[in-house]
């Protein structure tokens, strides 16, 4: 029988779930059951916000006075689609051979289940006077528009009093093998749109219209004519993409009044989001002359480049990974976004988790061997963390 607080039954019964954002669909009570039954205090705030769907979201706290280690993660996943391409039920939990298959296997039910494993038996050997405190803060709205999870829930943590001292992420970081990856931070992300601003008419009178589509490809070329930057020391180089490019014109003689396009570029710390805006004005004014009207929007963003500087903490997520895969994991801010940007503010964080090669496809799935590694991985990330035995700090 399958111990039902290994790593393996918690990542099962956190799939069972089907907390598809920005549903909870059981997913958090699953673990705040656990986590009080372990002798934590537990909530569960709800945010709103206008035109926004509610998010609950959880927060847990054990300890006392000391530094305070927080785990954090989500438990929405994204939706798992047509569920008959599927090997098994997308929220099954179905162990085949050596795999765990669910939707959120991978992202991220599969890390929390491991975080949580390696805090309860922690706990177990320790008990509650061991030398600090460990928090728990999961949202139910990663995989959505990221407005009522994790940023309003670390306001609402640190409005009431609590502060932490390091945080471990538990995302997917590593690409094909568990101990690749550490992500000690992550470009950010802006998004824009541009117009090119012509006069309709007919295409045997050209004299009469004004084309738009050359001076867009004359501003998308003046964007791209120079690359932004040629990375720093922990980024890459940021990278502007086009996504689209549209006039929406179905007549064929009928020169159209405006064409657009957007994109989106994902920058390091070199740029923040304003200063990154006023180089694309400039480009953009450079290019367009005299000669093209355009207008450009640029979305507001809350991806923002950031780093974590290497630490004691950094050096000791990364021993204790070696220790269990025998990688030396590097030290990388390369992908996309994570709730990472927004708990920077509230202390130094990191990422580590699963391999994330079938995070949101068909069949997601993780191995078990996986599972049981990186359970020990945190575990002694906690054991470094919080130094001694319960024995020796009654007698401090």
């Amino acid at each position: 029988m399958t111990d039902p607080r290994s790593p393996l039954a918690l990542a099962q019964g956190l799939i069972r779930c089907p907390s598809v954002t920005p549903l909870e669909g059981g997913a958090l009570a699953y673990l705040a059951g656990l986590l009080a039954q372990a002798g934590f205090s537990v909530e569960r705030p709800v945010f709103s916000e206008p035109g926004m769907p509610d998010v609950e979201n959880l927060f847990a706290r054990i300890g006392g006075d000391g530094p305070c280690l927080l785990f954090a993660g989500h438990t929405d996943v994204v939706p798992p689609g047509d569920a008959a391409a599927w090997r098994h039920d997308p929220f099954g939990g179905v162990v085949e051979g050596t795999e765990l298959f669910g939707r959120g296997a991978v992202d991220m039910k599969g890390g929390i289940a491991c975080m949580l494993a390696a805090v309860l038996a922690f706990l177990d050997l320790r008990g509650p006077d061991f030398g600090g405190a460990i928090a728990f803060l999961v949202t139910g709205d990663e995989e959505g528009p990221a407005v009522n999870g994790t940023v309003k829930l670390l306001d609402w943590a640190r409005g009431r009093g609590e502060r932490f001292s390091h945080c471990l992420l538990g995302e997917p970081t590593n690409p094909d093998v568990l101990g690749e990856m550490i992500k000690i931070g992550r470009r950010g992300s802006l998004t824009a749109d541009l117009v090119v601003h012509g006069v309709q008419g007919h295409v045997a009178y050209p004299h009469r219209a004004e084309n738009p589509i050359p001076g867009l490809l004359r501003l998308a070329q003046g964007l791209l004519a120079e690359p932004l930057d040629a990375g720093t020391a922990h980024f890459d180089a940021s990278n502007l993409e086009f996504t689209t490019m549209d006039v929406g014109n179905p007549a064929t003689n009928v020169i159209p009044a405006e064409a657009r396009a957007t994109f989106n570029i994902r920058f390091n710390d070199l740029w923040t989001p304003a200063t990154l805006a006023a180089e694309l004005e400039r480009r953009l004014g450079r290019a367009a002359g005299n000669a093209v009207r355009y207008s450009l929007a640029v979305r507001p963003t809350n991806s923002v480049a950031f780093l974590t500087a290497p630490d004691a903490f950094v050096d000791q997520v990364a021993a204790a990974i070696e220790a269990e895969t025998g990688r030396r994991p590097a030290l990388s801010t390369t992908g996309g976004t994570s709730d990472a940007r927004f708990i920077k503010d509230a202390c130094p964080v990191i990422e580590f988790g699963l391999v994330g090669q079938t995070m949101h496809q068909v069949d997601e799935r993780v191995a078990l061997a996986d599972l049981d590694r990186l359970a020990a991985i945190y575990g002694r990330v906690l054991d470094a963390y919080f130094p001694g035995t319960a024995e020796t700090q009654r007698q401090a």
